[in-house]
């Protein structure tokens, strides 16, 4: 497929251009508003882009703010945000904001549970998954669901648009046998391959190490390298999904991962559990 577009943080980084423009115009939020014909509190969503803005009220906050040398850079990034996020090819709608974050980061570090990480799956491991959650899926839905997690894993062996993994798994998961004994065994080969790429950090938590993780449960951090858009922490859970963008929360989450990787068999001693156990599998 062609370049794929993460729309949701590309939308977040126009509205921290379009904010600063307005600051650095000595204009606020009620003073700027009622110029451009709208509400101070669209504009404000505006601003952390958590709503959509078209190239005609980009060319107007620019005009407001006199930055009329910024005019090419941000009305094509404005066109490059309104565009559908590439997942949504796939029925996907905007709910699923994760994977508009995780496109556009260039480090995703994850520790699962109870699972092993969807970056990280085979197919037939990830349609177990689906088909046993509580959502339901139509035929259709559900290849589509997993075509987007496969298009996903790609990055981690792309050259043109890489993508750092790190991840901790819960022990129990290379011997939990969803979908059944002969996808365990498909799952854990690949975790076998996937471990020994480049772009690829695999640590296992020890089950008697799993003291500290059974109080909690399984989380990601976001990077997003040079695009200056903050770290983030995802929580995914039974009834849904949130994202954690406070500074403080995503501080913990990233000492919490810290805490664990330190926890965890080093990713050489991780691999070879994973290859003992594969072997019985």
């Amino acid at each position: 497929m062609g370049v794929r577009n993460g729309s949701v943080v590309l939308r977040r980084i126009l509205g921290r251009e379009l904010r600063l423009l307005r600051e650095e115009a000595g204009l606020t939020l009620e003073r700027a508003a009622p110029d451009l014909d709208w509400s101070a509190s669209k504009l404000s969503r505006i601003e952390t882009g958590q709503q959509k803005v078209d190239v005609h009220g980009v060319r107007s906050m620019l005009d407001l703010y006199g930055a009329a040398e910024r005019w090419d850079e941000l009305i094509s990034l404005c066109r490059e945000a309104q565009q559908k996020g590439w997942w949504q090819a796939y029925g996907l709608g905007e709910r699923d904001f994760y994977i508009g974050y995780e496109t556009e980061a260039c480090l995703v570090q994850d520790f699962t549970i109870d699972y092993v990480p969807g970056l990280l799956q085979v197919a037939a491991y990830s349609r177990a998954l689906f088909t046993s959650s509580f959502v339901d899926r139509t035929q259709e839905e559900l290849a589509n669901a997993i075509k987007v997690r496969m298009i996903r894993q790609e990055r981690l062996t792309s050259e043109d648009d890489p993508l750092e993994l790190v991840a901790v798994i819960d022990e129990s998961v290379l011997y939990r046998e969803i979908g059944g004994p002969d996808v365990l065994a498909e799952q854990l080969a690949h975790l076998v391959a996937a471990a020994q790429l480049p772009s690829v950090t695999l640590q296992v938590l020890p089950t008697v190490a799993c003291q500290r993780a059974a109080m909690g449960s399984g989380f990601t951090v976001l990077n997003f390298g040079d695009l200056g858009e903050p770290d983030m922490a995802y929580v995914e859970h039974a009834l849904g999904a949130m994202r954690m963008e406070k500074e403080a929360d995503v501080v913990r989450a990233r000492l919490m991962l810290g805490r664990l990787r330190s926890d965890a068999l080093s990713p050489a001693d991780s691999l070879a559990l994973i290859r003992q156990v594969a072997a019985s599998a």
